[in-house]
């Protein structure tokens, strides 16, 4: 790992000047920030990232809560995951979030990861995890998951990049409708989450979020589902513990009696982005949570899928999952 400066700010303002200096320098990768550290000390150790400093946001307090105000949950960038899998108010009125930050890793990297940093972290593609290949998300000129080993890659959204997102919170906060408040020198800024991502053919095939380099996601927000609403989050790994998703599903539905009103439905591991599937989500407003419903929804929403010449396992897997989340919801 190469050598670097720790800076230790006290509040939000200290960490953003602190960004601004790469920014003004020209020199962006040479100062990142640190949450958990979970992603970023990982790439540092395989020198993927090579920042000449690091501002740590661990001491900033004013990040650090997860609270209810009149039915408007809000949680700060530096809350852990063991600390959204442990509160009873997700656990009861918002369960795919509950969910989804359960199924992340094991108790102890739980514990110290953060939900911006979950939010924020890079791809796990083996060729971008491989200190000596220069894909196209470093800079090269290839994808080599396009014609190479691409069992974990995109079936949605792929090209000219063929990562999938890692986050397992991304899909479950999309599906709550959530938004994200932003904040750089040029002020604070909120979004829905979804638009938070951008697929690689869209800016720079090198970035993942629309985040600028001196800007800090401070905070994640959704409305408690009205009564009536249920959700889930199913995901599929190929070890029991300590893995990342090949395909999952984000559910939110909002029933009135045995009808469905209300449908959100992203999926995780199969894009490059959460991938939000409205077409389906139509399909499911209006009928009932039956097999029948489930299948046609889960069709609909893998129509568009490309798989590559390793991965087209995914879709069947994918659609299984999603009729699985109807059903359990019916």
């Amino acid at each position: 790992m190469k050598a670097f400066i720790l800076s230790n700010p006290k509040s939000v303002k200290d960490a953003l000047q602190l960004l601004a200096v790469a920014r003004d320098s020209k020199q962006a990768k040479a100062i990142q920030p640190l949450a958990g550290g979970q992603d970023l000390l990982t790439e540092m150790k395989e020198h993927l990232a090579e920042p000449d400093r690091l501002v740590n946001l661990k001491g900033i307090a004013e990040l650090d809560y997860l609270r209810n105000l009149d039915g408007k949950v809000q949680i700060g960038a530096l809350a852990t995951l063991a600390r959204m899998e442990k509160n009873n108010l997700l656990n009861e009125h918002a369960r795919v979030l509950f969910e989804a930050a359960h199924s992340i890793a094991s108790p102890q990297i739980r514990s110290v990861g953060t939900i911006g940093g979950n939010l924020n972290q890079r791809p796990r593609c083996l060729y971008y995890r491989l200190e000596e290949a220069n894909c196209l998300k470093k800079g090269g000129k290839e994808c080599f998951a396009y014609s190479g080993m691409n069992r974990y890659n995109a079936i949605l959204g792929g090209g000219p990049s063929y990562i999938v997102h890692p986050s397992d919170l991304a899909p479950a906060l999309i599906a709550l409708d959530a938004t994200v408040f932003i904040a750089g020198r040029t002020g604070p800024r909120e979004m829905p989450l979804e638009s938070y991502y951008k697929l690689p053919s869209v800016g720079d095939v090198r970035t993942e979020t629309v985040r600028e380099p001196d800007e800090l996601l401070l905070s994640v927000s959704f409305q408690l589902p009205a009564p009536g609403t249920r959700s889930t989050y199913l995901k599929f790994k190929e070890r029991e513990s300590y893995d990342f998703a090949l395909a999952s599903v984000a559910l939110v539905l909002g029933f009135d009696g045995d009808v469905i009103r209300h449908a959100r439905l992203v999926l995780g591991g199969v894009a490059p982005v959460p991938w939000r599937v409205r077409a389906a989500e139509a399909a499911l407003v209006g009928q009932k949570a039956d097999t029948q419903t489930a299948e046609k929804a889960a069709e609909l929403a893998l129509a568009g899928a490309v798989p590559l010449s390793g991965n087209a396992f995914k879709i069947p897997l994918t659609k299984s999952l999603i009729v699985r989340a109807i059903r359990s919801l019916a």
